[in-house]
């Protein structure tokens, strides 16, 4: 008997590797699952399922998985591969680190594992450099108070000029510290590297508008429609945004967020309605789909976006600067809630930053990681219909007023209220359980049930899940997932969806769409190096 069910196991892991080369990672893990009923001593059974629950961003199950194969046979490199790189995905470098360090000593002469613990060792150093350096919170200043977007154009680098010097007087003290601890050799050296990154920055970060530029212009103050819709046809033909008009929205954007409360109240009148969509994920081509599909925003056609704009995508700049832009041409035209992936832990993994720095200029990470902090972290319609990008609570008898009371204006933390409501996610049975991700948590039907009835709500509308048909009704029909960023990462095959809403009953309609072409430019093009490497 036992070993027809070694046999059988075998049987099904090739029927599990089928469904992972067809990118059908939920049923692969299903399949994994039986084989390991069958066999829980084969450890190739358990890295399996961790990489197929990795690829669906499950990184604790992935972890859990990985580190279950390492007890069964602890001599089994991929087992510590598995784990180091789901590790690597939540931003846990120095545990991929250490994991990366055993698959070498495991396989000290194969290349492939040289390459990757090189790279993460440059990764953790990197960290290490910047732990080393940062500013105490309480001490920083926003990046916002050294840009005048006014002045851009009428002055040249005016609006540059304090942080610049701020950062050379930073410089020159750093290298005459370096000189007094290595020596006047070393320093110089360093020295060098520092004027030659410097002198790139300082004449390089031009916000002029030069006579020669064709793109999208705003005109003095107002954001106008005419503006919005060059400035999308011009990212449909891969052309930038000059960097003036691109501070001047984010800016706005800036103070407009500033006196959001963290839970944002959204009245649709009888007669009206109202669209929700999830995740889009930098994929601008789908994004300007949803609107030939829905219309553009507008105060007769209101949007709330739930969160993920940016990451994965590679033209997630030409997405979070649409959006910013029609928030500032008609703020209740517009709702946008954060997400898990508005943050810097998220935004220095998964592409955005870099894709900011290649596209705009360094200023623009740190003025996007501020404005992202401003961003609310719900919606309700019509006292209603909850809107959030993750889910519910570790706890239960959480108030509407708790959520509003979040100061949100922080990055994200790794527990409690703001936490949960930007990363947990919905399970099939009752109560709580671990998160599938390894931040926030599992939360059942009751959970759900005793929420709304708490709060006097009908229903929760979330995203933050890939969904094959772009949304999924759970909960005895009170949690919906909506997803809109269809073939996610170009390789999942899923649909998007949007939900439409119409008062005063508030009757949930969803649209799905599939993707549509888009340039030759990969997702993940702008990402972290080490974690492209496992693409």
């Amino acid at each position: 008997m036992e070993n027809e069910n070694v046999s059988r196991a075998e049987e099904i892991k090739i029927q599990a590797n089928e469904a992972f080369k067809a990118h059908k990672y939920g049923q692969a893990i299903d399949l994994y699952t039986h084989a390991i009923e069958l066999n829980s001593q084969n450890a190739v059974y358990w890295a399996n399922r961790a990489f197929a629950h990795t690829k669906l961003e499950e990184y604790g199950s992935a972890i859990q998985d990985a580190t279950k194969a390492i007890e069964v046979d602890p001599r089994y490199s991929k087992g510590y591969y598995r784990r180091g790189a789901a590790y690597l995905a939540m931003g846990k470098f120095k545990e991929a680190l250490k994991d990366f360090q055993q698959v070498k000593k495991i396989c000290p002469n194969d290349p492939d594992a040289t390459k990757k613990l090189k790279e993460c060792e440059k990764a953790v150093m990197k960290l290490k450099f910047e732990e080393a350096i940062s500013v105490p919170e309480s001490e920083r200043h926003s990046v916002a108070d050294s840009i005048d977007y006014r002045s851009i154009g009428t002055s040249p680098r005016s609006s540059f000029m304090p942080t610049q010097v701020g950062i050379a007087a930073v410089a020159v003290a750093f290298v005459a510290a370096l000189a007094m601890i290595l020596g006047a050799a070393a320093a110089t050296k360093v020295a060098a590297v520092v004027v030659v990154v410097l002198g790139t920055w300082w004449w390089g970060g031009s916000a002029e508008v030069e006579p020669q530029y064709s793109g999208a212009k705003i005109e003095g103050d107002v954001v106008t429609l005419d503006f919005v819709k060059k400035m999308m046809e011009d990212f449909k033909n891969q052309k930038c945004l000059h960097k003036r008009y691109a501070f001047q929205i984010v800016l706005q954007m800036r103070e407009m967020l500033q006196v959001q409360p963290s839970l944002v109240d959204i009245n649709v009148p009888d007669g009206s309605h109202f669209t929700v969509c999830g995740d889009v994920h930098g994929q601008f081509y789908d994004l300007l789909n949803i609107f030939e599909l829905n219309g553009l925003p507008s105060e007769e056609n209101p949007y709330l976006f739930n969160g993920d704009f940016v990451d994965r995508g590679s033209f997630s700049v030409e997405v979070i600067l649409t959006l910013f832009a029609l928030k500032c041409m008609c703020p209740s035209a517009i709702y946008l809630a954060r997400g898990n992936h508005e943050s810097k832990s998220m935004n220095k993994i998964y592409g955005f930053e870099g894709e900011v720095k290649s596209k705009l200029s360094e200023a623009f990470v740190e003025l996007f990681a501020e404005v992202f902090c401003y961003l609310p972290l719900a919606h309700v319609i019509n006292q209603k219909v909850f809107v959030v990008h993750g889910g519910l609570f570790s706890v239960d008898g959480v108030k509407l007023s708790d959520i509003k009371a979040i100061d949100r204006f922080c990055e994200p933390p790794e527990e409690g209220l703001m936490c949960e409501l930007l990363w947990s996610d919905p399970q099939p049975f009752p109560g709580r359980g671990p998160s599938k991700r390894g931040v926030g948590l599992c939360f059942g039907a009751d959970v759900t049930k005793n929420f709304l009835q708490d709060n006097n709500l009908d229903l929760i509308v979330r995203s933050h899940e890939v969904k094959d048909e772009g949304y999924e009704i759970e909960h005895d029909g009170k949690l919906i997932t909506v997803f809109s960023a269809p073939n996610y990462c170009d390789q999942m095959g899923n649909k998007g969806a949007y939900i439409r809403f119409e008062a005063p009953d508030l009757k949930p309609n969803i649209v799905t769409f599939a993707a549509v072409p888009h340039p030759d430019v990969k997702p993940m093009a702008y990402a972290n190096n080490f974690l492209r490497m496992f693409q």
